[in-house]
């Protein structure tokens, strides 16, 4: 048994604006896998992680992924002729599974795994648009439960990032960079930490932001 491990790939410091090619990908998950080497994990990305080569690349070094990719991408099924994603008829509350699609008119790429999923309606509520997966993991519950993971990090990317952190405007670079991370990194963790106690105290009602009345913003300002 081996706990979910999922590395969003979204958060990227690169010199430039603008989404990054496959070489820029290469040199940002390289050092991962090596680092990882030893445990077993689970990529996931968000749109602009949708080349072809980047998931052959991750093929060939025997790492599973759940990738998502625009609902505009053309995809080939065994006997079939070549269909947008968008016309497989996803709605509010489906999904599907198809094994070995091909998602290039290129040769050499091979074949991967799609899964759709759309949320279903919930008190009135529904999700703009549902989820296109290119994947390796084998199933779709898998691969959904996976991509889930990413919202959790989104939450953890902003804190860091604009939420409270600010990391974007400290302009760090290198070596300074790396420190500010590893700082923020403890101070998020021990964060963690202190929130689980507090849900486990049942407590956590009394702990949230003070909100200022009209009258008593006004004594404080005056």
């Amino acid at each position: 048994m081996f706990q979910r491990r999922a590395l969003p790939l979204y958060w990227q410091i690169l010199p430039k604006k603008g989404c990054s090619n496959i070489q820029d990908q290469k040199r940002l998950i390289g050092p991962i896998l090596t680092l990882l080497n030893k445990y077993k994990f689970v990529i996931i990305g968000d749109r602009e992680f949708g080349s072809v080569k980047l998931r052959k690349w991750l093929c060939d070094k025997n790492v599973r992924f759940v990738l998502r990719i625009q609902k505009g991408r053309y995809i080939e099924q065994a006997g079939k002729e070549y269909k947008r994603l968008s016309e497989l008829g996803l709605m509010p509350g489906t999904s599907f599974y198809f094994r070995d699609v091909k998602v290039t008119k290129q040769t050499g790429f091979g074949k991967f795994d799609i899964a759709g999923y759309w949320k279903r309606r919930y008190q009135g509520h529904v999700e703009e648009e549902g989820w296109y997966l290119l994947t390796n993991v084998g199933t779709l519950k898998e691969a959904v439960a996976t991509f889930r993971c990413r919202s959790g990090s989104e939450a953890m990317f902003k804190d860091c990032k604009t939420g409270g952190y600010n990391l974007e405007k400290s302009h760090a670079c290198d070596e300074r960079l790396k420190t500010l991370i590893l700082l923020i990194a403890f101070a998020y963790t021990c964060a963690i930490f202190q929130g689980d106690k507090i849900k486990r105290m049942g407590i956590q009602k009394y702990v949230c932001r003070l909100t200022a009345h009209r009258k008593w913003a006004n004594c404080s300002s005056a």
